[in-house]
């Protein structure tokens, strides 16, 4: 969720692009090239023959396909107007999974981008730290618009220049609308992540300039310039009939491969309202103007963007002419409006939520029904960012299912755990650092020593020797799960083209907690339950990182639910530029999701060596992506090895080279494959039975080795 941060400032305060190469072609259609001569007018998305006149991308925060409580209903079971409508026009996949670490910002960008957090540059959020020159640390926002640079507003000027979203080469990493742009297409966002202005601070300042209006308006009443400038846009395509209506600024992308010059935007909604609503008011799926709290129109603020107010939104740029619309959707177990907190599965407020969720999906495809806009002329996409763990006690009554017999919960809440008072009473170490608090809790050392360093290694020893009495069991858990240094961090695709914001070394912890940094004693409780949030993510957990994603369209099977393909988010992007007949100027991390697209929807090389291009696929995705079985092995043996105490630190000495050793074997390897699927996916290239053979042969074999070593 987009509002974590608050919590970790509050504990605190209370209680004391990997492998990637930028490609030389333009991201346009494939078959229209990358210039403007020979090509149509309008926006034009087109693969196999099939016209697709609307794309509508939608990405829950934390909407659960699989059932929380054996007795009570998932939120998709829930919401039977989207599941059923995804289930029976298309395809849902149920094997589908996150990056790491698994939190709102890493997973929406890397969906947005088919980039892992290490190419796109936020692989720890939903906020990191970077270190200053002196060995201290800051802590700066995932959230920021594409260009924007260290958005940390602590100090006037971060001693960090980078952009927040960077990539492996130090740039701004490449932005997920120019594809669609320079194809004749407006592309519409709806607080979706860093496509939009995601503060009025920073963002309002790098868009608009200082001294704008704008900016006064930010200063003045900032509650009135979010509803204005924050959290809606439209990114034009040059001769956009919506944005022709004014209110536009130079849409500036000076880092995009193959250049982006002459192109506009919409920034908020005072300028896009009256863009696409012929009154200027927009509606959301109930029929009531959207506003903030305060009775502003417009954005209504992130944790407002329910089904009703985000879809409204997309309805009314598709019906204005912007054709391709992504969304944020806000979650629905927790509590929304005037009211904090968070519910167990089956409470009634819970169940609530997600009927008003259900009503909306059910006036939103009526509507658009109406519109003539279906699944056959408009590609539908929805996933969740990540899913959740649930942490509380049993439900009363235990038989409970939510719907007919409503459940409540006597404990709820996250085990809140203070790492620098259980170090300091524990193990005896006040080693000092600074934390991003989370589930994966990421430890930046003062000084930024060495991953060698004895501070490090000491700090890393004691760490995974905390313990902590449950206060849900009553039982004493370990707290450390799983602990990854910085070389076993770059195989997870964590380490950014930013140095500075590189963690010293991540915990996985016990997912029933969230650490957080605070006082070095446990005068004030170290351990103790949070019931402001009860749902955990980020971590290495098969329940958090184990998401769904749904495909509705022209080109897409009409195969129900499945589990059959094992997936990620990265495969998303480059999934759905293959069914619009578009490419990107860089190589994505991911892969075209074959199985799940009719085989006349494919084009070029990859309609010819579908079968080929489908093995070899499979195989990478186990090999490179940050939750498969590569990562799981290396996963482990980085924690036997940070987490040893032997003489001479023999072990982890030990450990390090066989991670090494496989990292650099797998980042070849991948490499190699990966540009030999983009190839054959986006630039008509060749495999044949016997090289894919070869390849995913190599590729099981280095997997096997990780295994091994990991089990040694």
């Amino acid at each position: 969720m987009r509002k974590r941060k608050v919590l970790a400032l509050a504990l605190a305060a209370g209680l004391g692009l990997g492998g990637v190469t930028a490609g030389s072609a333009a991201a346009t259609s494939p078959q229209h090239g990358g210039g403007s001569q020979g090509k149509k007018s309008g926006c034009q998305l087109s693969a196999g023959g099939r016209d697709v006149s609307h794309v509508i991308y939608l990405q829950f925060d934390n909407v659960h396909l699989t059932r929380d409580n054996p007795n009570v209903p998932s939120d998709l079971e829930q919401m039977p107007n989207l599941l059923n409508f995804l289930k029976s026009n298309g395809v849902v996949d149920s094997n589908h999974h996150t990056p790491l670490i698994a939190h709102t910002g890493n997973d929406i960008l890397t969906s947005l981008t088919g980039l892992y957090g290490s190419d796109h540059g936020q692989p720890v959020a939903n906020s990191y730290r970077y270190y200053n020159p002196d060995g201290t640390t800051n802590s700066a926002s995932s959230f920021a618009y594409w260009t924007d640079g260290v958005a940390d507003t602590s100090v006037p000027t971060p001693t960090d220049s980078s952009y927040t979203m960077v990539g492996q080469n130090g740039k701004n990493t490449p932005a997920p609308w120019a594809a669609y742009t320079r194809a004749g297409c407006d592309f519409g966002a709806v607080s979706a992540a860093n496509t939009i202005l995601e503060n009025t601070t920073v963002d309002i300042n790098k868009v608009f300039g200082p001294n704008s209006a704008q900016a006064a308006e930010a200063k003045a009443d900032p509650t009135k310039a979010q509803a204005d400038f924050v959290g809606i846009g439209v990114h034009c395509a040059k001769g956009s009939k919506v944005c022709a209506k004014g209110g536009t600024s130079a849409d500036l992308l000076p880092d995009e491969p193959g250049g982006y010059n002459g192109y506009q935007a919409l920034f908020g909604a005072k300028s896009v309202d009256p863009a696409i609503a012929a009154n200027g008011v927009v509606d959301s799926t109930d029929g009531n103007q959207i506003t903030d709290y305060k009775g502003n129109p417009g954005f209504p603020g992130f944790d407002s963007m329910t089904a009703n107010n985000s879809l409204g939104y997309v309805a009314q740029m598709q019906e204005s002419g912007v054709p391709v619309t992504y969304a944020y959707i806000s979650d629905a177990h927790d509590q929304h409006g005037a009211n904090s907190g968070a519910y167990g599965p089956g409470e009634a407020g819970y169940v609530a939520q997600l009927k008003s969720y259900d009503n909306a999906f059910g006036s939103f495809f009526t509507r658009l029904g109406k519109d003539g806009i279906n699944s056959s002329n408009t590609l539908f996409v929805v996933t969740s960012d990540e899913n959740d763990h649930f942490v509380g006690g049993a439900p009363t009554p235990a038989n409970c299912d939510g719907v007919t017999v409503p459940c409540s919960y006597q404990q709820i809440g996250e085990i809140n755990a203070n790492a620098n008072g259980l170090l300091a009473t524990q193990q005896n170490n006040t080693t000092p650092f600074k934390l991003h608090a989370d589930s994966a809790p990421n430890f930046y050392l003062t000084g930024n020593p060495t991953q060698t360093a004895p501070a490090t290694r000491g700090l890393e020893q004691a760490w995974s020797k905390v313990t902590a009495v449950n206060p849900i069991t009553g039982k004493t858990d370990t707290i450390n799960n799983y602990l990854a240094d910085q070389t076993e961090m770059n195989l997870l695709h964590m380490v950014s083209g930013d140095p500075k914001r590189t963690p010293t070394f991540t915990s996985f912890a016990d997912p029933n907690y969230y650490v957080y940094g605070a006082a070095n004693n446990c005068n004030s409780p170290c351990v103790a339950l949070g019931p402001g949030f009860a749902w955990n993510h980020g971590d290495f957990s098969s329940d958090i990182n184990t998401t769904w994603l749904g495909l509705v369209g022209p080109g897409v099977r009409k195969l129900g639910q499945t589990g059959a393909v094992w997936s990620d988010h990265t495969d998303i992007r480059p999934t759905m530029l293959a069914l619009l007949g578009l490419r990107d100027d860089y190589r994505s991390d991911g892969v075209v999701l074959t199985p799940f697209l009719k085989h006349d929807a494919l084009t070029g090389s990859l309609a010819d060596q579908t079968d080929s291009y489908q093995r070899l696929a499979a195989a990478y995705k186990q090999l490179d992506a940050g939750v498969g079985q590569f990562a799981q092995a290396t996963l482990k043996l980085s924690n036997a090895g940070v987490s040893s105490s032997s003489a001479g630190d023999a072990t982890y000495t030990a450990d390090e080279a066989k991670l090494v050793k496989l990292g650099t074997a797998r980042d070849k390897l991948a490499a190699q494959i990966s540009q030999l699927l983009d190839a054959v996916a986006f630039h008509h290239g060749c495999i044949d039975r016997h090289q894919a053979a070869t390849l995913t042969h190599q590729a099981d074999v280095l997997i096997k080795q990780a295994q091994q070593a990991a089990a040694a």
